[in-house]
């Protein structure tokens, strides 16, 4: 896709979302989808793939300190279309999202759901991957591994699994004080090492500094994906404004894009939840 003719705000394919000026305004747009049997179950509730899906492109917006404009759809029809409508109510009510249009059609077998989520910078620069800088201090919001308990059954974090809430707040807090930030979505792991990658640094992270939600499966938490919290550099010295702790350090580009515990990894293979 990197050899296709890219507009200038695609910032190379490298980030979470496009970044486009037009009349003074800068624009903030990303695209999302949800697949049946990769993202969902056959069996899944269709009201809860409607809120993660709104959900996964708002935290795509958090990551860039942006505030939504509005979303646009595209859903095939087909069976428990009322739950779906239900469930996008919910989600666009709850995050304060307007739905602009989109398109609907028919379709048979196996469900894929888009969203393009649209939303205006709350600051410029708009907040990139490829911003750290070596010295930074390496910062995560929340509790890690959650998702992945509430997909494994366990009551108390079933709606981190089903009804994630993007970091919305967060973010436009975060915007004007970062050098770096993007959302969970694959993996902690992961995503560090992408974000490394694009800032040619080293993320040197320690394990045990990372707020996980089950400390006995630590590993798992980290590379388990879906928790849609924030993964952001500071200055170091610089305080974070919102509640987050510091996991590591960035330091100059070395063997391997990212250090866990003084363990270089050199490559993505089993960090994080990857397609194809």
């Amino acid at each position: 896709m990197r050899a296709l003719p890219l507009h200038q705000g695609a910032r190379g394919l490298n980030d979470d979302a496009a970044v486009i000026e037009i009349g003074g305004e800068t624009l903030v747009l990303t695209h999302d989808t949800m697949a049946e049997g990769t993202h969902f179950r056959a069996d899944a509730n269709l009201r809860d793939v409607a809120w993660k899906l709104v959900a996964s492109n708002l935290s795509d917006l958090a990551a860039k300190g942006a505030e939504p404009v509005g979303v646009m759809l595209s859903y095939p029809l087909g069976d428990e279309d009322a739950e779906f409508v239900s469930g996008l109510w919910q989600a666009l009510d709850a995050m304060d999202v307007q739905l602009l249009g989109g398109d609907t059609f028919a379709a048979k077998g196996a469900r894929t759901i888009g969203l393009t989520a649209i939303g205006r910078a709350t600051h410029i620069p708009v907040p990139a991957r490829s911003g750290a800088q070596i010295g930074d201090a390496i910062y995560v919001t929340g509790t890690l591994g959650r998702a992945m308990l509430g997909f494994e059954g366990v009551q108390e974090h079933l709606d981190a699994f089903n009804r994630p809430e993007p970091r919305m707040l967060e973010g436009r807090t975060l915007a004007p004080c970062v050098t770096a930030m993007m959302d969970i979505s694959d993996g902690l792991l992961l995503d560090a090492f992408r974000m490394a990658e694009a800032s040619e640094a080293t993320f040197a992270i320690e394990a045990a500094a990372v707020p996980v939600a089950s400390a006995d499966r630590r590993d798992e938490c980290m590379r388990w994906g879906d928790d849609y919290e924030l993964l952001f550099t500071l200055r170091e010295g610089a305080e974070s404004p919102v509640p987050a702790s510091r996991i590591g350090t960035v330091e100059p580009l070395g063997f391997a894009p990212l250090v866990l515990d003084g363990h270089p990894l050199v490559n993505q293979q089993g960090l994080g939840f990857q397609h194809g």
